[in-house]
């Protein structure tokens, strides 16, 4: 069997029965390496000379946690907690917590789209606002799969579609590896191929929403959560907060960098009174521990990633789909879809992918026949598939890390499963027909 069929499966069916994912990751790329016929001592080289690769991000969320726990310590989140209150608590309560329901999914849902396209700072907002509104989320009863799956979307469509911020440099990617792989593109071509696989992804969420998760789900009230229920923000630590948030903004922007963004942040709260500097280490320590399993999990993926290219394995993959299917073209498309997948299940970055697979798909694909436009949902969808739904991905680890801070949230059972359900799945269906369609 393929070293990377291998190497996914093995992580997936451990990650399926809850062994932790960094290990899923680890067996799973020992696995894969052997099976590509990598000598033991090799396969244990390529994953640690990969692991550097996700030093940086995991920095990056570290410090993302410290400043996102140094903003709940200024008792802002509380103020969106005790509002939503106030209109759950009215008479009328059914209409009330209807409105409150929507109001929660619908806030969440817009800020996950503008972190990919108009404020680009990815899951950073997700420390800051989820952990506060959990008492909230417990007293209406909502599924927190539901919450899950709203912001899965939001991190994931967005910049499959739209060339801004983080979609910007997807669709740069995508353009810049087809050129390369012989196929030059119209970058302006990117979002019409990619218009019905994202349709895909919203058909998806509305499933989650009014389908699947709809059905209230109970969860225990723990301290975590209300010891900081009663925390009064002054106007001072308003105004400072919307200052390092701002700071914190401008800094990523001009530096493209988070780890200096939330170090920007993070001073101006303290510099200014929001934070006491007797805190700090307690508040750094705590955002620590709160994204550290995001990115321990970032830097073994990486070193996945890193054998899975030094075995060679995805070339042949592609080759014998190629072989299998050759002069029936929608099997073929199909085929090379479910390959996109399996590689980004287990490298966990769509971004990452882009470059693996195009210099394989652009050539695959026009020897099948397919226009341009047809080439490009083929690989833009390809490699958007596991995206959402990978145990290794940021946009399943991001929610995950909001959701999970009571400990009452699985990230396989909880928000890796639904999330593969609802959009891979669709994904694969509409971006299979986005492709046949435009031939």
């Amino acid at each position: 069997m393929n070293a990377v069929i291998v190497a996914v499966l093995v992580m997936l069916i451990l990650s399926l029965l809850r062994v932790n994912v960094v290990f899923a990751l680890l067996i799973g790329a020992l696995a894969g390496g052997l099976s590509g016929g990598l000598p033991f001592m090799e396969t244990i080289g390529a994953f640690t000379s990969g692991l550097g690769e996700g030093a940086e991000i995991a920095l990056s969320y570290a410090m993302l946690g410290g400043f996102a726990v140094a903003i709940s310590r200024t008792g802002i989140p509380e103020l969106l907690v005790q509002g939503v209150l106030k209109i759950v608590n009215k008479d009328g309560q059914a209409t009330r917590e209807g409105l409150a329901k929507a109001l929660i999914v619908l806030a969440l849902l817009s800020m996950a789209i503008f972190s990919q396209n108009l404020i680009p700072i990815h899951i950073a907002f997700i420390p800051l606002l989820v952990p506060p509104i959990l008492h909230i989320l417990n007293e209406l009863r909502i599924d927190r799969r539901l919450i899950a799956a709203v912001l899965t979307f939001g991190l994931t469509a967005p910049y499959i579609l739209l060339p801004y911020g983080f979609g910007l440099i997807f669709h740069e990617i995508l353009a810049n590896q087809m050129a390369l792989a012989g196929l030059p593109i119209d970058m302006a071509d990117i979002p019409k191929a990619m218009a019905l696989p994202v349709a895909g992804l919203a058909v998806g969420l509305v499933i989650a929403v009014f389908i699947s998760y709809r059905k209230p789900r109970d969860y225990h009230e723990t301290s975590s959560i209300e010891e900081t229920r009663f925390k009064k923000a002054s106007v001072k630590d308003i105004i400072v907060t919307v200052v390092a948030l701002g700071a914190a903004l401008y800094a990523q922007i001009e530096t493209d960098s988070m780890i200096v963004g939330a170090l920007a942040g993070i001073v101006v709260l303290y510099v200014f009174g929001a934070m006491k500097w007797k805190e700090a280490d307690d508040v750094l320590s705590e955002g620590m521990r709160m994204m550290a399993f995001i990115g321990f999990v970032m830097i073994t993926a990486n070193g996945f990633a890193s054998v899975i290219t030094a075995t060679g394995a995805v070339e042949p993959l592609v080759s014998s789909v190629s072989d299998l299917f050759a002069g029936n073209r929608g099997l073929a498309a199909l085929m090379m879809l479910v390959v996109g997948l399996f590689v980004t299940m287990g490298i966990g970055s769509s971004f990452a992918t882009i470059p693996i697979i195009a210099a394989i798909f652009v050539p695959l694909s026009m020897e099948f026949g397919f226009s341009t436009i047809a080439i490009i949902a083929l690989i833009g969808t390809a490699g958007a598939l596991g995206d959402a739904g990978s145990p290794a991905s940021d946009s399943t680890l991001g929610p995950t890390a909001g959701l999970n801070v009571d400990g009452q949230h699985n990230h396989i059972w909880d928000t890796v499963v639904p999330t593969f359900i609802h959009y891979n799945i669709p994904l694969v269906i509409f971006g299979w027909i986005a492709v046949m369609l435009l031939g």
